[in-house]
C-alpha cells in the first residue's frame, strides 16, 4: 500500500487572511491539495502559481479552465494527465465545473477530482449526475474532494457517493461540520474515495487559525492506495 495525504479546502476566493491560509496548508503538508474558489478570473495563472509557491506545492490543473477548482501536488506525486469539465451555464448563475488529474505515487496510479457544486438546489442534482458520469470513465482508484453545497443524504450527495466511500463516515467523524468557519454547523465539504482506497484517518481542522483563513474548514485524510 502507498500512503497519500489529501486536503480538500474551499479557500473563499483568497478573500480572508491569506497568511493564515498559507500557514494552515503548510502545516497540513498534503501530497495532494484540492481547492475550491481558487483564482479563476483576472491574472488567474499568476495567482495560482503564486499560491502554489507560497504553500510549497506545484500546479497540476485548474483555475479558469475548471472554473475555480484547482489541484496542487508535492513532488512526490507524479502527474501524468489532466483535464477539466465545465457544467452548462444557467443564465443568472455562476458557471461551475471540475478538475481532473491522473497521477501516481511509487508507480501506484490514481485520479484526483475537485469540484464545487451550485448553491442553487435546482442545479445541483444535474451537476452531480454529470460529474458522476465523467468519473465513471476513470479506470483506476479515485479521490474526489468537493464542496457540494448540500448535506449528506441529499440527491446530489447520494449520486456522488454511490459506489464510493465517504471518508468521514469511514472514520466516524460525520459530526464534524465544515461550514461556516465563524459558526460551524454544516458538513457540506466532502472527501470520497473509490477503487480500493482505504481511509486511515480523517479530520476537519477547526482552530483559531483556520477560522481566520477561510469561511470553510479544510478537510484532511490520510489514505492508503492499493498496490497493483
Amino acid at each position: 500500500m502507498a500512503g497519500l495525504r489529501v486536503v480538500s479546502y474551499n479557500v473563499h476566493g483568497l478573500r480572508d487572511d491569506l497568511g493564515a491560509l498559507v500557514a494552515v496548508i503548510r502545516e497540513l503538508n498534503p501530497d495532494v491539495l484540492v481547492l475550491q474558489e481558487a483564482p479563476r478570473r483576472f491574472r488567474w495563472r499568476a495567482r495560482c502559481a503564486r499560491l502554489a509557491r507560497d504553500v510549497g506545492l506545484v500546479y497540476a490543473v485548474g483555475g479558469l479552465p475548471a472554473l475555480g477548482n484547482l489541484i496542487l501536488t508535492n513532488l512526490r506525486v507524479r502527474v501524468h494527465d489532466t483535464w477539466c469539465l465545465q457544467f452548462p451555464l444557467t443564465p443568472g448563475r455562476h458557471m461551475r465545473g471540475a478538475a481532473f488529474a491522473r497521477c501516481s505515487v511509487a508507480r501506484t496510479p490514481f485520479v484526483v477530482v475537485g469540484s464545487h457544486l451550485s448553491t442553487d438546489p435546482a442545479e445541483r442534482p444535474g451537476q452531480a449526475a454529470q460529474l458522476k458520469a465523467a468519473m465513471s470513465d476513470v479506470d483506476v482508484p479515485l479521490v474526489l474532494g468537493a464542496d457540494l453545497n448540500d448535506y449528506s443524504g441529499s440527491a446530489a450527495w447520494r449520486t456522488l457517493v454511490d459506489g464510493m466511500t465517504d471518508a468521514a463516515v469511514s472514520a466516524r467523524r460525520t459530526d464534524a461540520p465544515t461550514f461556516p468557519s465563524y459558526a460551524p454547523q454544516h458538513r457540506i465539504d466532502a472527501l470520497f474515495v473509490g477503487g480500493g482506497i482505504a481511509v486511515r484517518t480523517y479530520d476537519v481542522l477547526d482552530t483559531p487559525v483556520t477560522r481566520r483563513a477561510s469561511d470553510h474548514f479544510p478537510v484532511v485524510a490520510d489514505l492508503e492506495l492499493p498496490v497493483g
